[in-house]
């Protein structure tokens, strides 16, 4: 599959997040989810399963929420040595690119464990509010940033 077609791909149907979730046991109570996803209906299944085995990492799962397939890359390694060299290599071209940027950096704060202090994970929180403004969040901004005030 030619690396520009992907780049174009996901600039259309792809997307770069950073999810969080409150988990008691660690010491921020705040866990922090990098992930790289692609969505696409049912029927170009093929498609996904070519982009994965173009990058080599990641996997297919169906969403129930959304009702379609996704290629999806969570780990942190394969975030950084694989996913992040691409799309710097072959830039995005819509305004996905500035959430790339934000997710290429929260993932190199990650790799530093900064998503572990309570120093730094402010910082890695408003720059994933800052990317894909029309996207669900279970929680809102201020209610994260509160619970690592406790």
């Amino acid at each position: 599959m030619e690396q520009y077609y992907i780049t174009g791909l996901v600039d259309g149907e792809g997307s770069f997040s950073v999810s969080f979730s409150l988990k008691r046991r660690l010491k921020t109570g705040i866990e922090v989810r990098p992930s790289f996803s692609v969505s696409l209906n049912e029927r170009d299944i093929e498609t996904l399963k070519k982009i994965r085995e173009y990058f080599k990492v990641g996997g297919i799962r169906f969403s129930k929420r959304d009702r379609c397939y996704k290629y999806e890359v969570r780990s942190i390694k394969d975030l950084r040595r694989t996913i992040i060299p691409h799309f710097i290599k072959y830039p995005l071209q819509t305004s996905k690119q500035k959430d790339f940027e934000a997710f290429k950096k929260v993932c190199e704060m990650i790799s530093k464990n900064l998503h572990r202090s309570r120093v730094y994970l402010p910082t890695i929180i408003e720059l994933a509010y800052t990317m894909n403004p029309s996207g669900k969040r279970r929680y809102k901004k201020e209610k994260l940033l509160k619970q690592l005030s406790k």
